[in-house]
Formats: C-alpha cells, structure tokens, sequence
C-alpha cells in the first residue's frame, strides 16, 4: 500500500503521499505495479477459465484452486484502484471510512486465503492418507458447505475493524478516551485464530501425510505420492513467508525506512497473488485432457 499521512486533525481524510522518498518516480513505478496487477488478473482468470472448461478437471481438488484463485482476484481488485491512483496522480487522498472498508478486505481476504489454504490441505491428507474414501468425504455438497465455512469464518474480522473504526476516528479527532488494549488483544485473538491456527493445523496435516508417505515400500509411489503436495507446499510458503516479514518488520523494524515498511506491505498483498497462478498453471495443463 502506499504510504499515507493525515491532512487535518478535523478532518476524517488522509493524503496519500506515494512511496516515501521515490514520489518524484511515481510515474515510472506505475509501469512496474500496472506489470504485476495486469499479471495477477490474467493468471487468476486463465486458472479460473481452465476449471471452468475442462471436464477432467472437474474435481474437489480443482475447485478449492478455484476458491483460491478467486480470492487472489479480489485481492487484487480491493486495492488497485488506490495503488495505481496514487502512482498515476489522479487520487491523492482518501477518506477514513474507504481506508477502513478497505483494510477490512485486504485482512478478511488474507483470512479466507488461509483458510482455503487449509481446505487444500485437508484435501491432500484425504488424499494420501486415506485414499479409498475420498470420493465418499469429498463430495460437491461438502466444497459448498465448506465455501461457506469460510466465508463465515473470515467476517470474524468485522467486529474488530469497527472497534478500530471507532477508536481511529477519535484518534484522529483528538477526542479518544478509550484504552487501546482491547483493540490490541481483540487483533491478536483473531490473527492466532486464523492465519496461527491455519498454520499449525496446515502443519500437522503434513506431517501426517509424510508420515503415510515413509511407509510406503515402493519409492516410485513415494516420489509421486509427494508431488501431488508440491503444488500446495509453494502456495502456503508464497503466502505465509511475506506475513511473516511483514510481522517482523512492524514488531522489530520501527527504526527501518518507511520504504521498507511499504515494500513488504506490498509484497504481503501481491505477491500471493501474483505466484499462485504460476505455481498451479504447469499442473493445469498437464492434467488438462487427462
């Protein structure tokens, strides 16, 4: 996201300044930001379009690709706008209530990101783990219900943003009385109940599946046993590394530059994204006609 400061301390508004130190580039960063959103929409869509309309890959697997590719579209989309307004010059403000509503998106998506991820790690444990009755635990009407789940799950993040809401707009109005500790403590809940639980449970499915995999005397079965889970792999490390950076940069990294602190938010939002499609798209067409 682009750096942004506030105009006036009566006003519910924010000028959006660009990427500090480089606002004189802002043109010629544009070509590189326009490069990797119209990336991240084309890929998304090819995979999408791939689904759609080849019959053989008309499966559990394939559909909670389809799940993650449409959340990396929305992604995309609930912050284009403000990334290339600012760099192109025609948006250099913005209110309070879209910067909120905005930062509710990029977080719920990151949350539904997660979770889809898990949903796909769970499909790969059924998978290798216990094969015979896949077709009887993976069913259509389970990926709806499971859709849904997370859907459910990630508006968890509503009750905080409007806490933040509340809280932001008397910071900025210099009339805040509140204590910000239940603001932090309700963030921290939420982050350990999704993206730490996602993770550790994301975790344990592998190692029951690498579990399974050992056992298995024939190293042909093994080998391609593991590479039904390579895919995946990248796309949990594509998408938790640059959170990972992102906390650490915020929780020991006040003294960096703020250029740094909006490069790794960028690459928090963008890079998922942008991987994604080239992770899965070898495999897409591989299987394709299969």
């Amino acid at each position: 996201m682009s750096a942004l400061s506030h105009s006036h301390l009566n006003s519910s508004t924010f000028v959006l300044t660009g990427v500090p130190g480089l606002e004189d580039y802002s043109l010629w960063l544009s070509i590189p930001f326009s490069s990797i959103y119209a990336m991240v929409f084309l890929g998304n869509f090819m995979i999408l379009h791939v689904i759609r309309t080849e019959p053989s890959l008309h499966q559990p697997m394939f559909y909670f690709l389809a799940m993650l590719a449409s959340t990396d579209l929305c992604i995309g989309l609930s912050t284009v706008h403000t990334v290339l307004g600012v760099l192109y010059g025609f948006m250099q403000e913005i209110s309070l209530d879209f910067c909120i509503a905005q930062s509710y998106f990029i977080h719920g998506l990151s949350f539904m990101e997660s979770s889809v991820l898990l949903a796909m790690a769970f499909d790969r444990y059924i998978t290798i783990c216990n094969p015979l009755r896949y077709s009887s635990i993976i069913i259509n009407d389970k990926i709806m219900k499971i859709g849904v789940a997370i859907s459910c799950r990630s508006s968890l993040l509503i009750p905080s943003v409007i806490i933040r809401l509340k809280f932001l707009k008397y910071y900025l109005l210099r009339l805040a009385c509140s204590d910000i500790l239940f603001n932090s403590i309700c963030a921290l809940i939420l982050v350990i109940m999704n993206l730490l639980l996602d993770a550790m449970l994301i975790i344990i499915s592998y190692i029951m599946i690498l579990h399974t995999v050992l056992a298995i005397e024939s190293q042909e079965e093994r080998m391609k046993s593991l590479q039904t889970c390579v895919s995946h792999i990248c796309a949990v490390l594509v998408f938790y590394i640059p959170i990972i950076g992102l906390t650490m940069v915020h929780r020991f990294g006040k003294h960096l530059s703020p250029l740094v602190h909006v490069l790794m938010g960028n690459i928090y939002i963008l890079f998922p994204p942008l991987m994604n499609p080239i992770i899965y798209m070898q495999r897409l067409f591989s299987l394709k006609g299969t």
